[in-house]
């Protein structure tokens, strides 16, 4: 559901190595061969595709596909992907129609078929191909992603200006593995720090930069404090163990990802992480292990799980729906795998609708800082979706009869086109009541009918200080993402820095003690990474948009 832009050509560059391309992987990508006028030979879903030779980039045929009301699907599984291998990923497109526009849709895919949500921005764009009198190329070049076994090779065509019936045109579609031999990468990766966020530990870095950049990283963790740990060898790959059970982690992450996130982790843990980057794949793997590799250590606080709801059960879980205006309510709903709350006033056309989800009834009350965690989704044009807290609600009732306080500009939303977003941490301490209820408002109008989609529900509450707990200061920043200021609860007095995604400074600040007011106006949109050394050594860090 992660899409930006779209038709463009995208090469890894890497000095001082070895590149041999492969056979094309994928089966009938030539599109020479048919079954009938309406089946390529080999192709897995082909909705409105036909035989054609009206435009053909090379042989004798290419595939048309007819726009409709609803976009429609051409596809082929790759298989034989090996994790860690760079492929280069081909095709050709001509789209000269005023009524139907195409864009790629692809993923990696695991073992069992499960869709692997990365590189999103370049095989799941979020803006369509433009009329152009001449074939066009896409071609991209990726490193295949850990425990990716497949490739779904997947182009959508859809109407245009609300216009069907056109036709866009493919040819020559190919994935191609290279052998690699690059030697070592030049650097570690900068600014790599652990954070706890709820029981969950954020990793973020910079990525490595030199002569010699990695295809991928090597994290490896463990419980505890010590900084010790076993270097990997070159020419043996460290596989995936993301148990916890022996006290020992490891996993692969891409060049470019510059995150990780460690989930379901212990209340009151100390977690120790190193990071090691890499060239080549198999027995041509090249770590860099000399030097110092980064480390970076976070506690999970002594946290309560409140409620927590994924929605995998197929109903809405602990979480209520209640209509109370218009025929469409708030159900589960899955897509590839993920199952999710859904609400959507559209029926054979917009609707106007005023619907709920709420949370059942909790006591927030005993704890030193209340926390509310989700992720949302959301296409199409439409009222927003709204965050509302109540401590009157009788749990069963109208909520419209009942106090709800307004908090939705505390939580980051999604910006559309299914873009999945993070809420950030939305603070209900000061909010804290025995009978506490949240509650997600859906409107829609006649005119108007958004899709909103809500999962990942964590509330969770922190009860004082655990053994070990105060080694590490604590910072709060909101809101986040932020535009002109923000404001920092830090719990000492210590300097701040920001930092953008190369490694540059971008902002200096003393804080202390309680709420400080930072004016970041200044600061272009995008993702930054905060740092505070505080007075007596320790730091602190995390993430900040600005948009």
């Amino acid at each position: 559901m992660k899409k930006i832009y779209f038709f463009f050509v995208f090469v890894m560059i890497f000095s001082s190595h070895f590149y041999v391309s492969g056979q094309n992987m994928v089966t009938n990508g030539d599109l020479e061969q048919w079954d009938d006028a309406n089946t390529p030979t080999g192709w897995d879903l082909y909705e409105n595709i036909s035989q054609s030779t009206a435009e053909v980039h090379g042989g004798t045929y290419s595939a048309a596909h007819q726009s409709a009301s609803s976009s429609k699907k051409f596809r082929q599984d790759v298989q034989g992907i090996t994790a860690g291998q760079q492929y280069t990923i081909s095709y050709w497109y001509y789209d000269n129609a005023t009524d139907a526009k195409t864009r790629i849709w692809s993923y990696w895919l695991d073992a069992g078929g499960s869709t692997i949500d990365v590189d999103g921005d370049v095989l799941r764009p979020s803006t369509y191909s433009e009329e152009n009198a001449s074939w066009q190329h896409f071609e991209v070049t990726l490193i295949a992603p850990a425990d990716a076994t497949q490739f779904r090779f997947e182009v959508r065509v859809y109407k245009q200006d609300n216009v069907d019936g056109g036709y866009v045109y493919y040819d020559d579609f190919s994935i191609e593995a290279g052998s690699t031999n690059y030697p070592e990468p030049s650097n570690y990766p900068t600014f790599f720090t652990a954070t706890a966020s709820g029981v969950s530990i954020i990793l973020n870095w910079i990525d490595a930069v030199g002569e010699q950049l990695p295809s991928a990283y090597l994290i490896l963790g463990h419980e505890g404090t010590s900084t010790d740990f076993t270097a990997p060898v070159d020419g043996v790959p460290v596989s995936n163990d993301l148990d916890w059970s022996d006290g020992e982690v490891a996993v692969n992450v891409t060049y470019g990802e510059g995150t990780y996130t460690f989930p379901d982790l212990t209340p009151g843990q100390d977690y120790t992480f190193t990071i090691y980057p890499y060239t080549n794949s198999g027995d041509n793997i090249n770590y860099k292990t000399d030097g110092n590799p980064p480390v970076a250590t976070a506690q999970i606080p002594n946290i309560v799980v409140i409620n927590q709801e994924d929605f995998e059960s197929g109903t809405l879980g602990t979480w209520t729906a209640y209509n109370v205006t218009g025929a469409q309510v708030w159900e589960n709903y899955e897509f590839s795998g993920n199952k999710f709350a859904r609400m959507s006033g559209y029926d054979s056309g917009s609707n106007e609708n005023e619907d709920w989800l709420i949370s059942p009834q909790m006591n927030l009350t005993g704890f030193t800082s209340v926390t509310f965690n989700f992720i949302s989704g959301m296409n199409y044009s439409g009222p927003d979706l709204q965050l509302f807290f109540s401590s009157d609600y009788d749990g069963a009732g109208d909520p419209n009869n009942f106090t709800w306080l307004d908090i939705t500009d505390q939580a980051a939303w999604s910006d559309g086109s299914w873009n999945w977003v993070p809420s950030g941490d939305v603070d209900l301490t000061s909010m804290a009541a025995e009978s506490s209820y949240l509650g997600f408002k859906y409107t829609s109008t006649a005119e108007q009918s958004a899709t909103w989609e809500v999962d990942d529900i964590l509330i969770y509450g922190i009860q004082g200080v655990g053994i070990g707990e105060n080694k590490t200061e604590t910072i709060v920043l909101y809101p986040n993402p932020a535009s002109d200021l923000i404001n920092l609860n830090s719990s000492a007095t210590g300097e701040l820095i920001i930092v953008d995604l190369t490694g540059r400074k971008v902002m200096t600040v003393n804080v202390t003690k309680g709420v400080n007011r930072i004016n970041v106006s200044g600061l272009h949109s995008g993702i930054y990474l905060v740092h505070i050394t505080f007075a007596d050594g320790k730091t602190a860090s995390g993430k900040l948009q600005i948009r």
